[in-house]
């Protein structure tokens, strides 16, 4: 009979055929530790709850069944690794591997809570994905910008302005020193600022912008849709109209749509920028759910060119450990550098780096300790950090701007300001103060 023990086997060791799921688990106080750490398996994988003798069946699926190979006792906790055969997981198919890794395991009775800290991809499933594109020397390219920071900002409040105010803004961040113009997560078709008028209005006053200024300007432009085929619709339009860039929400649209988008904009020569709205649902708990640290790598896997991670400082809750893990992921080529415990080393192979992209509650004050924890290969973006200024969205570009340049000229913000009146009024309203 095939029951959830035998699901356990400590005495196997993994190949490099085996993709490694590691799992932290709480056993409710009536079950046994080895029957549901074997639950995870079975459920994770081949079997079910009653002792259907598969075995002696279909002596063939124990092939592709997982197998506990790890259990470590931290008291009230455990940690287990599992190995599932990548013959389990159809090719190029992110959606599949999770609906068997992260599926109906979270909600079983035999656990009281999980958290699925990390994934290991065998280096024939790297080989099946791209990508991405450009990655972090690609976007370099289209800015020209070899060493700072990248910047971008999003149009506040982020819905609701016409597609003239929101253009406008556009303009003002642009001509203030900002590198990009960002829709935000829930910013797409509505009636008040139309997609296509939007992409229209707002590349013709980048073209202003950069012709203003001499530099590069663009515009990550959200192509979340309610199907696939009007998504990649709008990514068409995108690239009709000049634009180099589309947004996507990756939790929200999910990872068929992104994998989707990334196959059009290999052949459009767009960039991707993911948001991560709706993220924290699932990864905001240290006990029970999907780790931010797994969005990095499948976001990496399936292709996008950069991706939010969280600041440490800002007005997300971001544990500085994740958001270095998370970065690790995104860039390392062979992650080694674990910081969270319970992560796999992960070879990326030809895969190129993600931008990482701090956000969330960033103005100048504080911007030096994101670059003291993430260095300056990094994108910051803000939104009421640049358009909460008292004097306007263009002051704050400048005043953001200016934050930036400081700190490669190791200078005090401070010292930088006696000659920027913008940065001034940012301190003055700001200071170093850490949002809440």
């Amino acid at each position: 009979m095939a029951s959830y023990e035998d699901f356990v086997d400590l005495g196997y060791k993994p190949n490099n055929k085996d993709v490694l799921a590691s799992f932290k688990v709480k056993v409710p106080s009536w079950e046994t530790p080895e029957r549901a750490f074997g639950a995870i398996a079975s459920e994770s994988s081949v079997g079910t709850w009653s002792d259907i003798d598969i075995w002696a069946k279909y002596p063939h699926v124990k092939k592709v069944a997982g197998k506990v190979y790890s259990i470590e006792n931290h008291g009230e906790y455990f940690w287990i690794k599992i190995a599932y055969p990548e013959d389990h997981f159809e090719q190029k198919n992110p959606s599949q591997i999770l609906a068997s890794i992260a599926g109906n395991v979270f909600g079983m009775k035999a656990v009281d809570s999980l958290k699925l800290q990390d994934i290991q991809f065998t280096k024939d499933i790297i080989k099946q994905y791209k990508g991405p594109a450009f990655g972090v020397n690609g976007v370099r390219k289209i800015f020209n910008v070899t060493k700072r920071p990248l910047m971008l900002s999003v149009a506040k409040p982020k819905v609701g302005m016409t597609t003239e105010e929101h253009a406008k803004v556009g303009y003002d961040i642009w001509t203030g020193g900002l590198d990009l113009l960002k829709d935000d997560e829930n910013l797409t078709n509505q009636k008040f600022n139309p997609f296509k008028k939007r992409v229209e209005n707002t590349l013709k006053m980048r073209e202003k912008a950069q012709k203003v200024t001499g530099e590069k300007k663009s515009y990550l432009i959200n192509v979340s849709a309610p199907t696939v085929q009007e998504m990649i619709e709008r990514a068409n339009y995108v690239k009709k109209m000049g634009g180099e860039y589309v947004m996507i929400d990756v939790i929200t649209s999910g990872w068929t749509a992104t994998n989707s988008l990334r196959e059009e904009c290999k052949d459009l020569g767009l960039a991707i920028h993911a948001h991560r709205a709706m993220h924290a649902s699932f990864t905001r708990s240290n006990n029970h759910g999907f780790s931010m640290n797994c969005v990095s790598k499948l976001s990496r896997l399936i292709g996008v060119d950069q991706l939010h991670i969280g600041t440490a400082y800002g007005k997300l809750v971001s544990p500085k450990e994740e958001v270095l893990q998370c970065q690790n992921e995104l860039t390392q080529s062979k992650t080694k550098q674990n910081v969270l415990e319970h992560c796999f080393e992960q070879d990326w192979g030809k895969i190129k780096p993600v931008f990482p992209v701090s956000s969330g509650g960033l103005h100048p004050g504080i911007v030096d300790k994101i670059f003291n924890l993430l260095g300056t290969n990094i994108m910051i973006q803000l939104g009421g950090g640049v358009h909460g200024h008292p004097k306007g969205s263009h002051a704050g570009a400048v005043a953001m701007r200016a934050s930036i340049e400081a700190y490669l000229d190791k200078i005090s913000v401070e010292e930088k300001a006696k000659n920027c009146p913008e940065l001034k009024e940012a301190l003055k309203t700001w200071g170093h103060s850490l949002p809440k």
